[in-house]
């Protein structure tokens, strides 16, 4: 072999261990990512809860506090988690999504233990071009410039007369 191929062949060496480091650090980008959040749903737990017997004492000793309660109505015990997905530069998308609702009477005892998923998910699709307000429209400089003059402290020129609380 020549002087020639040898340096050729290392210099193609050196480039394909390049190309599989660059491949190796730069493949991880393109896997998806997984989250939980909320309550993690241990279903023998959440079977263990049972109506008539359990109250509001042994059902944080089975599952912790919950998630949130409800504030009208019949008490409500929600236990909520979700879990997400998200594709290299895209948003996270509910995958997965579950409530535990725990109800109990006036004494703090199980009345029902049901559970929904992600049928029961609003999804909105906001405008992300403008936020509603009231009143009139106005421009990008409005908002820029417009109280340019409007606020100071009392006595300063451009400011309202008694800059204080309560105008003093």
């Amino acid at each position: 072999m020549t002087k020639a191929g040898v340096k050729n062949s290392g210099s193609n060496r050196l480039r394909a261990a390049v190309l599989v480091a660059a491949v190796t650090v730069l493949l991880p980008g393109c896997s998806a990512i997984r989250e939980s959040r909320g309550y993690i749903v241990d279903p023998v737990l959440t079977d263990a809860i049972q109506p008539r017997i359990d109250n509001q004492q042994s059902v944080e000793g089975t599952l912790g506090r919950p998630t949130f309660t409800s504030q009208f109505g019949k008490p409500t015990w929600y236990y909520v988690s979700s879990i997400t997905g998200q594709r290299p530069f895209n948003r996270p998308r509910i995958r997965v999504h579950n409530v535990l609702a725990v109800q109990f009477d006036e004494n703090g005892r199980v009345v029902d233990v049901s559970r929904s998923g992600i049928e029961k998910v609003v999804f909105l699709d906001p405008n992300g071009n403008k936020t509603p307000t009231l009143g009139r429209e106005r421009g990008f400089l409005e908002d820029l410039f417009g109280n340019i003059g409007q606020v100071g402290g009392g006595g300063l020129p451009g400011g309202a007369p008694g800059g204080g609380p309560n105008g003093q």
